[in-house]
């Protein structure tokens, strides 16, 4: 979650987490690497296929 924080310029890990994580594993963009442990701290977060396709669309969109 640090590194996506960092990428995204957020600060606040709380906010971070109800503002952008959690729509994201709603939609089902992303998932957890250890979702039987939500607060690992091993715990890792990857795009899913439909997150892949989604971010395929967004840079083609940029592209044009």
């Amino acid at each position: 979650m640090v590194e996506l924080m960092a990428l995204t310029g957020r600060t606040d890990r709380t906010k971070f987490r109800h503002q952008a994580l959690y729509p994201l594993l709603n939609e089902g963009l992303v998932e957890m690497t250890i979702p039987d442990k939500l607060r690992s701290s091993k715990q890792k977060y990857r795009l899913t296929e439909k997150g892949r396709r989604y971010a395929t669309a967004v840079d083609r969109q940029g592209k044009k």
